[in-house]
């Protein structure tokens, strides 16, 4: 038995082979069939080949099959490209009793690009199961009155073969009183009918026991038998009889238990038990009817006792059979036809066949991420499904076809922004509620090197203290880099460049990792006080990204240099050696200490203090600037040598100081005519010298100048009240008078000269305190002691101071206009101004004392011009003096201008106010004026600072002049000078 069984299954299996090679392409795709039964592994078909497809491609195109069920009955070898059975198919479980045929539908996905292959592999029955009645025994009951030709419905066996295997037909056992005819039914089954050929008769044989037997088609035939049990009984001549052979009812599917379907009605003529009905299913009703309706035997109501799923049946047929209770009653038969009608009581279903994770954040517009199906089992409108994607995403869904969908990438994808995306697809069929479902994928993004790294700013400051240890940490940098794991990873680093000539990488180290940077070098301030150094941060990506930033660093100074004394120069051996008079006031700049720090900041503020003086109450030494000053006048128990011991001392901490030995040469009045050879021969005693010198020398000049001018000023306005009006719109007249000498004025003094490079400036407000006085010449005022000096054009005329006679330019000729009489003050001449950028800034006390001497000479002044108006009222009693001296000093010009506009601006000489030797008169000549102006501006040429003055000095009473002394020693002892100082004297 089980050779011949191997046998016919190698035959189906042959069957199918030939049928695998002629399978038909449906819509472009494949169709297999093969018999049921099969083992697994056995071979389905090439699909590779059939579907064109690489089989080297396979695998990398991910090739797999999908099964529209839950179980996976086929499967594919990606390596050879052949369909092969991965589990045993059973025809009758999988398709049940359908008659149709019965196709096992899948999908065959490949990728890159997506691809989708519909595959049919219909299952062939094979004759695996032998017809089967419900029972050994069949017993029927017929009245002895029956009839030849009267039928009796037989129990028909049940094959779960399909197609030609099944029941084919039944055989009856040889027999005198019956015979064997067979029917069909709706669904095409063969039902035996037994026929009574010859009348029975109870008396002779009440039973009767026959033998059916059912063959089924296949090959070879398969067949199952039952008794039948014929019991004779007596007679029941009418028999029921149902309202309507066909009852066709509709229901809607999932309807409750116990829900009435139908209601089946028989009568029967008959009387008492005979004519009782009561009803049943009908012997060929199937199991899966009996289970899902009850027929009550009394009313022959059919209500629901399952669950009705118009998925899984779309009608039913129902056998009701109806007898009376009579002896011998003969059953009748009625069919009841439900349909039932589909509702929407299924929710679409969504299944991820393929998920591409993770995807790449610079993966192209259109990728596909997923690939989806979508079913629902409701029929017509209700089966249709409409899906759509969650919005603000950067993906969208896309309609495939039979109901697949793919998710692509609708926009740019950024990891640093989003990691991950949950996607959730929301599917609704086309049902009335609408029932919706909706499945969420899980979408990681993979990082990709689109980020440059970033320093967290663009320049780093970053400090360091001079003198520091090698390897000493000077700070950090850090940049940020959003990319993950080794995009993310940044490693520092110093690009090529030079300080001074020196690599940035042998001046500091920056580690790749920390961005900690040290110093490889101990830096001196003094040399190196700051560099920048570029550094480069770069990731770990490929290729890997970068950015630059610059690093400054700063070197701190430390207070590593002691003061160095510059000025007066001297040495442990040699101390410096400066000079005094011993008549100085109090408040004489002695010298000053000039001191340097290589330091910077407060390690540089420099500080002077007297030390260890010979005498505590003689001099001073100022603090910030390290001027040496005399406190008091020198007395004669004072010593002529004085040592001063001066402490420069910085601001630093701690604190460093140096010192320098003065020794100071204090002159009495034997010392103070020493020759030039003298001076010269001893440098520093000469220099102290030349200093008073050249301030007594100066401050009386200064003062006979401006006494002689003020005098000659009022004798000029007596002459011009005597002789007549001699009036001018411009300038300044400037007298020059002969006072009892008996040379006149000497040609030193007419023929004055100034150098050519003396600018011409406006007084500055410091300097704006000249006087303005309004002197009257009298009538008594010779001619001859008269000099006029205007300032006008080339032509104006000169007059010769010795002869009073007038010298024009255009003539040559002598004029008498110079006694013309003043009337009124004339203002100063234009050329007498004095520049505000020209002003010299002081170091010392020169500015200072020059202010002084000039408030004296100017006290001087008033008071000379006073004593010259009394005197002249006294010498002429009954003269009316029609002027008077105006004593106020104008120290504000710009307020004098505003007060009076027609008046020009009021100049004064530039200083100095001693004229030395060397200044030629330059006469300016006025048409019709009889006036000369020597030019006293002093030009010097833009922020030209003035030098050492000793190589411009003259000193009255010989013919040397003095040598200044070289450039270093000039630069050590800025010697100052101050105009008009009184000498005092012990003389």
């Amino acid at each position: 038995m089980s050779g011949s069984k191997d046998q016919r299954v190698s035959r189906w299996q042959t069957l199918c082979l030939i049928l695998v090679y002629v399978a038909d392409c449906v819509c472009g795709d494949i169709r297999y069939s093969i018999p049921e039964e099969l083992d697994r592994g056995a071979f389905v078909g090439n699909i590779a080949k059939d579907l064109g497809l690489n089989v080297k491609g396979l695998i990398a195109r991910r090739f797999r099959i999908v099964a529209d069920h839950g179980k996976q009955y086929l499967d594919v070898n990606v390596e050879k490209g052949t369909l092969f059975v991965s589990e045993k198919i059973d025809r009758e479980r999988l398709c049940e009793q359908s008659l149709a045929k019965c196709v096992l539908k899948m999908e065959a996905v490949v990728e890159n690009p997506l691809n989708l292959y519909r595959v049919e592999v219909e299952i062939v029955d094979v004759n695996d199961n032998s017809p089967a009645f419900q029972g050994s025994e069949f017993r029927l009951e017929i009245s002895e009155t029956a009839s030849p030709g009267a039928r009796f419905r037989l129990q028909k066996a049940h094959d779960p073969d399909s197609g030609t295997n099944r029941v084919r037909a039944y055989q009856l056992s040889d027999n005198e009183h019956f015979y064997l005819e067979l029917q069909t039914d709706s669904e095409q089954s063969v039902i035996p009918e037994l026929v009574l050929q010859q009348p029975l008769d109870r008396e002779e044989q009440q039973i009767h026991q026959l033998t059916l037997t059912a063959v089924d088609g296949g090959i070879p035939e398969r067949s199952g038998s039952t008794r039948i049990v014929i019991s004779v009984f007596d007679v029941n001549d009418n028999a029921p009889v149902f309202d309507r052979s066909v009852y066709q009812v509709t229901t809607a599917e999932n309807v409750p238990k116990g829900y009435l379907i139908v209601k089946v009605n028989a009568r029967d003529v008959d009387e008492g038990p005979n004519g009782q009905v009561i009803y049943s299913f009908g012997d060929y009703t199937a199991d899966r009817v009996r289970k899902l309706f009850n027929l009550d035997s009394q009313t022959g109501a059919i209500t629901v006792t399952g669950a009705i799923d118009f998925e899984q049946a779309e009608d039913y047929d129902i056998s009701v059979q109806a007898k009376d209770m009579g002896l011998f009653s003969e059953p009748v038969y009625s069919k009841v036809l439900v349909k039932i009608t589909d509702v929407n009581d299924n929710t679409p279903e969504i299944l991820l066949n393929s998920l591409s994770d993770p995807i790449q954040e610079d993966a192209p517009i259109g990728t596909v991420v997923a690939l989806l199906k979508v079913t629902d089992r409701d029929s017509e409108e209700r089966g249709n499904v409409y899906c759509h994607i969650t919005p603000n995403i950067p993906f969208k869904l896309e309609s495939s076809f039979n109901n697949y969908y793919t998710v692509v990438i609708n926009g740019p994808l950024d990891r640093e922004k989003v990691a991950d995306y949950n996607v959730t697809i929301i599917c609704r069929d086309g049902g009335f509620p609408p029932l919706s479902a909706n499945q969420t994928i899980g979408v990681q993004v993979s990082d990709t090197n689109d980020n440059a790294p970033r320093f967290t700013q663009p320049v780093f400051t970053m400090y360091v203290m001079e003198n520091n240890a090698v390897d000493t940490s000077i700070g950090s940098v850090s940049a940020c880099d959003p990319d993950f794991s080794e995009n993310g990873k940044l490693s520092y680093s110093i690009l090529d460049s030079t300080t001074q000539g020196i690599p940035a990488s042998s001046l500091v180290l920056l580690h790749p990792d920390s961005g900690i940077m040290s110093a490889q070098r101990s830096f001196d301030y003094e040399r190196l006080k700051n560099f920048p150094v570029n550094i480069q941060v770069r990731d770990g990506g490929s290729p890997p990204l970068s950015s630059n930033a610059t690093v400054n660093v700063i070197i701190r100074d430390q207070n590593d240099n002691i003061p160095v004394i510059v000025s007066p120069p001297s040495s442990q051996q040699f101390p410096a050696e400066e000079s005094m008079p011993w008549a100085s006031d109090p408040g004489y700049l002695v010298t000053k200490v000039t001191a340097t720090d290589a330091d910077s900041g407060g390690n540089a503020q420099l500080t002077y203090r007297l030390l260890h003086p010979t005498d505590t109450s003689l001099f001073t030494v100022a603090p910030q600037t390290g001027e040496i000053w005399s406190i008091r006048n020198f007395g004669n128990k004072d010593s002529l040598q004085q040592k001063l011991v001066v402490l420069v001392r910085d601001n630093g901490k701690p604190p460093l100081s140096s010192t320098v030995t003065i020794n100071v040469a204090v002159l009495n009045g034997g010392t103070e005519h020493l020759s030039d050879t003298t001076v010269l021969g001893n440098s520093d005693l000469w220099t102290t010298n030349l200093r008073l010198y050249l301030i007594i020398s100066f401050g009386t000049i200064s003062l006979i100048f401006l006494v002689v001018i003020i005098i000659l000023a009022i004798k000029v306005h007596r002459g011009r009240n005597g002789t007549g009006d001699y009036r001018s719109s411009f300038g300044t007249v400037f007298c020059c008078a002969q006072r009892n000498s008996p040379h006149g004025i000497q040609k030193a003094s007419i023929n004055l000269q100034m150098p050519p490079n003396y600018p011409e400036v406006y007084e500055s407000e410091a300097f704006a305190q000249t006087l303005r006085h309004s002197v009257c010449p009298t009538s008594d005022l010779p001619m001859n002691d008269l000099m006029f000096l205007k300032l006008y054009g080339s032509a104006a005329p000169m007059i010769n101071v010795k002869t009073g006679t007038c010298m024009t330019g255009d003539t040559g000729k002598a004029s008498n206009s110079a006694a013309t009489e003043f009337r009124e003050v004339k203002q100063p001449n234009a050329d007498w101004r004095h520049s505000q950028a020209h002003r010299v800034e002081v170091n010392s006390s020169q500015y200072l004392e020059e202010e002084v001497v000039q408030r004296d000479v100017r006290r001087d002044v008033q008071r000379e011009a006073q004593r010259e108006v009394q005197r002249d009222a006294q010498r002429d009693p009954q003269r009316e003096v029609q002027c008077e001296v105006q004593h106020n000093v104008q120290r504000d010009v710009p307020r004098a201008a505003e007060k009076d506009p027609g008046v020009p601006r009021r100049v004064v000489p530039a200083k100095p106010t001693a004229v030395p030797e060397g200044i030629e008169s330059s006469p300016v000549r006025v048409p019709g004026e009889q006036s000369w102006t020597p030019r006293l501006a002093v030009k010097f040429p833009p922020h030209h600072q003035a030098t050492d003055y000793l190589h411009n000095v003259y000193i009255p009473g010989t013919t040397a002049t003095l040598s200044g002394k070289s450039t270093s020693e000039r630069e050590g002892k800025k010697s100052f000078i101050t105009f008009g100082k009184k000498k005092k004297s012990g003389k």
